[in-house]
């Protein structure tokens, strides 16, 4: 059905989201000062939505036969507000990397339901890199 590089894609996709999750949702938690309250609750949004992703990457790899990761990548949740940020910004950075070359691998095997699925969660990447990148400048 898929390739084995695909499928270890796929996972790493998995990996990136879990970690993410974790992370937004920490600093959401952690994330503390004046500065907090107007972002606070967008973090949690976002923790969530990659969540919902790392679950549809599941199903989508579990679909293709493989088995899906349960170990996120390292967690970074920063000290404080400024490494946080840029923690997250080389976060989606690399997301964003990572998803073109799934759709790129999928278009190649002629996996137009991945390609689909990664075009929705790639297009919610760079909303949330956007979104980090106009914290980062307000700082």
């Amino acid at each position: 059905m898929a390739s084995q590089k695909l499928k270890e894609l796929l996972n790493e996709a998995i990996a990136r989201e879990l970690q993410v999750a974790i992370q937004y949702m920490w600093q959401h938690i952690l994330w503390k000062g004046p500065q907090a309250f107007a972002v606070k609750d967008e973090f949690k949004k976002i923790a969530i939505q990659e969540m919902k992703h790392a679950e549809l990457i599941a199903e989508r790899l579990s679909y293709l036969g493989g088995e899906p990761t349960t170990k996120p990548n390292p967690v970074i949740v920063g000290k404080n507000l400024k490494e946080m940020i840029e923690q997250d910004i080389k976060d989606e950075e690399n997301a964003i990397k990572l998803y073109k070359e799934i759709i790129k691998q999928a278009s190649k095997e002629e996996d137009t339901t991945t390609v689909k699925l990664f075009e929705q969660i790639l297009e919610d990447e760079e909303k949330h890199h956007d979104f980090f990148i106009s914290i980062k400048e307000g700082l």
